[in-house]
């Protein structure tokens, strides 16, 4: 479990590829610094589990099912990506619950600045669009983020957050232009609501028999 404030900005320095797999060695010596065989660490919102590790660096396996979901398809040795330690009991909640269980990808389709933010424009997808509500919560790339607008049908759908200066410089969507793609997980409680209203008109037939 995570809660999407990212804590350091590591770097991807070596993937092993495989026919339907990949080992993934990040650096991040905060991640690290504390971390053993076993834990996970969010990378840029993907939860990954470690394998090994030294003073500086940490490996994880990236499974089929992970690839084909996220950026982590494309990944190579020199990319930035957002990095945080699973919560602890006790800790404060400063952003939402993240699970580091992403939903799929959006693409960035306009950057604009303002006086002392920068609004990101992301496609939505007719599976997603669903989940994504204006002031919702939604991580992308594993940060923590608050739903500004969001509008278009369901075809073209589209949401908006607004970036505040320290989350453009302590994470990597300061560097985001249109046409990057993004990690993306929607609210935990609006994937449970999705489920139960799919389910409803079963159980509603099966009390009624």
């Amino acid at each position: 479990m995570f809660t999407g404030i990212i804590e350091e900005l590591g770097e991807v320095t070596a993937v092993d590829r495989t026919a339907d797999a990949a080992r993934v060695t990040v650096r991040g010596p905060l991640a690290v610094s504390d971390a053993h065989h076993g834990d996970s660490i969010s990378v840029s919102g993907v939860c990954l589990t470690v394998i090994d590790k030294d003073a500086e660096t940490f490996t994880a396996d990236v499974m089929a099912e992970t690839l084909a979901m996220s950026t982590l398809d494309g990944v190579r040795p020199g990319r930035r990506v957002n990095l945080e330690r699973a919560a602890q009991v006790g800790d404060r909640l400063g952003g939402h619950i993240v699970q580091g269980h992403i939903d799929g990808t959006a693409t960035v389709l306009s950057v604009a600045d303002g006086s002392a933010w920068r609004v990101l424009r992301f496609s939505l997808d007719p599976e997603h669009a669903p989940l994504v509500a204006r002031k919702g919560s939604i991580a992308i790339d594993g940060v923590s983020l608050t739903v500004s607008d969001v509008g278009g049908g369901l075809e073209d759908g589209w949401f908006e957050v607004s970036l505040i200066p320290e989350t453009l410089a302590a994470t990597t969507l300061g560097a985001l232009t249109a046409g990057d793609r993004v990690n993306i997980e929607t609210d935990i409680l609006a994937r449970h609501v999705e489920r139960m209203l799919a389910l409803e008109p079963r159980l509603t037939e099966r009390s009624a028999s």
